[in-house]
């Protein structure tokens, strides 16, 4: 019996001789034939499923009739004007809520942390407000501010708030102490300690939370749509809910995780760009190939 070359160009290649570059670029292959695999057999089943009656496509709609009714909304809109129209509405009241809820979370978060008498007073109301239920808040900004856009956003920031907060507020805290005291040493103010030492040591906290508060800005102004619109994918979500359109309702539901996961992908590039300066992680850099 012959041997096999390990060092002719057609030995087969152990993971073990490969190099990290080259494992990485394995792995990535696998993720997307895994995704693209899984994404087949949902919609395949659904669709199987749906064809040979044994799912009822009137209440759980259909991966064809889906597609049918993107395509009407693109062609003809909805009922309350073009779909690019909700989705734009969406999108602008989710990022201005988003924007509203990081900075008041970063202000109140780096502040109560950094002095603990404000942490102790308003700590117990934060608690509380955060224990409420969202769509009990969604109805009362809906009657204090209408129907209009407002209410969505302050809802939307509402949920970004307690999310960047708590980061930011856990993130001060964790902050290493012998940093702050060398600075106090060589002379830095207050604000200069907490601007050039504190918020840039809690910024990997900070960083990590928008990714959840942009999904959660996202929810905040769907949940007050459905509330209550005048606009919106929330309110052509309602509207298809109230006349049994199910391909209708998972149809909005594909946009709007659409719109989720292109944010993801932004959230990502501009979290590599801000945190730049920090040396990757020992899982980043031991990643194991398949």
């Amino acid at each position: 019996m012959s041997k096999i070359d390990l060092d002719s160009p057609g030995a087969p290649s152990s993971p073990a001789a490969l190099t990290p570059q080259q494992r990485a670029q394995r792995r990535k292959r696998h993720v997307l034939l895994g995704r693209a695999g899984v994404f087949l057999l949902i919609i395949g089943g659904w669709q199987l499923a749906a064809m040979l009656g044994w799912l009822d496509p009137f209440f759980f709609g259909s991966p064809k009739g889906i597609v049918l009714r993107l395509w009407d909304w693109v062609v003809h809109g909805t009922a309350y004007g073009s779909i690019w129209l909700q989705i734009g509405v969406t999108l602008e009241e989710s990022l201005m809520g988003f924007a509203v809820g990081v900075l008041g979370g970063i202000l109140f978060g780096v502040l109560l942390g950094e002095i603990p008498y404000l942490a102790d007073v308003f700590g117990p109301y934060i608690k509380i407000v955060n224990a409420l239920p969202r769509i009990v808040l969604g109805s009362i900004f809906v009657m204090w501010l209408g129907l209009g856009m407002s209410s969505k956003v302050v809802l939307a920031a509402v949920l970004v708030f307690f999310v960047v907060f708590f980061n930011a507020f856990q993130g001060v805290r964790s902050v290493d102490r012998n940093l702050v005291a060398n600075a106090r040493i060589l002379g830095a103010s207050r604000f200069d300690v907490v601007l050039h030492v504190v918020f840039p040591s809690a910024m990997t906290w900070i960083i990590a939370s928008l990714h959840v508060a942009l999904g959660f800005s996202i929810i905040g102004a769907i949940v007050g749509e459905f509330l209550g619109a005048q606009k919106g994918l929330g309110l052509v979500i309602a509207t298809a809910q109230n006349t049994f359109d199910a391909n209708g309702v998972f149809g909005a539901m594909l946009i709007i995780g659409a719109i989720a996961l292109s944010a993801e992908v932004l959230m990502s590039i501009i979290e590599k760009r801000l945190l730049s300066w920090q040396p990757p992680s020992a899982a980043e850099s031991n990643m194991p190939g398949v």
